[in-house]
């Protein structure tokens, strides 16, 4: 039953253990994004709402 659970005797495929860190690495980029625009929309959302302050944000060009 062991030996199912854990895929094989050797311990943990070394593949698996590749992807486990690039997604972990992946969650902590996203983390840090969603924590960059929450500040951004407070900051925005401090600013009273002013239409005629118009701030130019740096954006990632759309998909074409």
């Amino acid at each position: 039953m062991a030996k199912a659970l854990f895929g094989h005797v050797g311990g943990a495929d070394p593949r698996m253990i590749s992807e486990m860190r690039r997604l972990q690495q992946r969650v902590r980029d996203l983390e840090a994004e969603l924590m960059r625009l929450q500040e951004e929309n407070d900051a925005l959302a401090a600013g009273g709402g002013h239409e005629d302050d118009v701030l130019v944000l740096d954006r990632e060009p759309a998909l074409t």
